[in-house]
């Protein structure tokens, strides 16, 4: 088994909620992302999957120090980068890196492409020294399938997806070892995003990448995935191989998740039992007790109103299908068409 490149332990954010203007009192705080662990190995895709508002993207950049922890840790081959800052933070971003969700606002409209692919050496300038950038940035256009000679275009005479392929650039200027992918295909039309899914597993193979992909789409999590983390207001609450999640599904809330997947096959899709949360999403300013899903969950009970529910692999798994799952009652259900 690869080693962890990433572990995240317990990391929590808390924005405060204050009231008033120049004496500000805080009255509360939006727990956006609650107590979560997990490790990315080296080499590997972790996909997180989740609702809008579940704290994905606060995650993304909680672990690239764009957000500030509240608490918790963010180790980075063993050394916490959660409190580093300065001359630290800027070495280790070097090695850290992140691909943002909209590729019409990630790129400067002022800016050339070659300016934007090349912003990243005039911060780490041993990288690429100022003779060789321009033929670096070259180099890396044709990396991501764009014709080099496009150096002096403007963000605004590309596409959507030739947009996404210079953020990628970009994130693969100095090198790094890990990339975040903050939802990369999610603005971009179904042929483009397999486009962009492609060229990421290319790269990941060439240089030897580990990805954080954040989406909603569950079937291209699934194609892109080594492992997948299910988040719902602010918790995880399953994490296992993309098989153990979409085969063996044990939470509630993620069984719901795949009983959405649409389905093109339509004898498949007659046999399919749909599950329907009932509710809205509770605030994350005040989450209910206990388990956080119980408010929409068919299987709640007083316990989960009283006890939060450990991420821990449950007594009706074993073997191959043996994961962590948040659930007091958790249950291998399975979802017909989720695959």
């Amino acid at each position: 088994m690869a080693e962890p490149i990433l572990e995240v332990r317990d990391l929590v954010k808390h924005f405060p909620l204050t009231q008033g203007v120049l004496l500000k009192k805080q009255i509360g705080a939006v727990k956006a992302v609650d107590g979560i662990s997990f490790d990315l190995l080296r080499g590997e895709t972790l996909g997180i999957v989740g609702e809008s508002g579940c704290g994905k993207s606060t995650l993304a950049k909680v672990l690239m120090n764009l957000e500030r922890a509240t608490s918790g840790q963010v180790l980075y081959k063993g050394e916490d980068i959660s409190r580093l800052s300065g001359r630290a933070l800027k070495a280790v971003r070097r090695n850290i890196q992140m691909v943002f969700q909209d590729p019409y606002t990630s790129l400067n409209p002022r800016m050339t492409v070659g300016d934007i692919i090349g912003e990243p050496f005039e911060i780490h300038p041993e990288v690429a020294p100022k003779g060789d950038r321009r033929r670096a940035v070259q180099d890396l256009l044709d990396v991501v399938g764009l014709n080099p000679e496009y150096i002096n275009r403007y963000p605004h005479q590309f596409s959507g997806g030739q947009r996404q392929r210079i953020g990628i650039a970009r994130g693969l200027a100095l090198k790094p070892e890990v990339i975040i992918c903050d939802e990369p295909v999610s603005a971009l039309d179904v042929s483009v995003q397999a486009q962009v899914v492609n060229l990421l597993e290319k790269l990941q193979d060439e240089f030897e990448l580990s990805y954080m992909f954040i989406a909603h789409d569950l079937s291209i999590v699934r194609h892109i995935s080594d492992r997948v983390g299910v988040m719902y207001l602010g918790k995880m609450v399953e994490i296992g191989t993309d098989t153990q999640i979409y085969d063996h599904p044990t939470h509630p809330y993620t069984q719901a998740l795949l009983s959405a997947v649409p389905v093109p096959d339509p004898e498949a899709r007659e046999g399919r039992e749909r599950i329907i949360l009932q509710g809205d999403v509770p605030s994350p300013a005040n989450p209910p007790s206990g388990c956080r899903f119980r408010t929409r969950c068919w299987k709640a009970q007083e316990k989960c109103a009283q006890e939060v529910p450990l991420l821990a692999v449950p007594q009706v798994l074993s073997g191959e299908a043996a994961h962590d799952s948040a659930c007091h009652f958790a249950e291998e259900k399975d979802v017909v068409g989720a695959a």
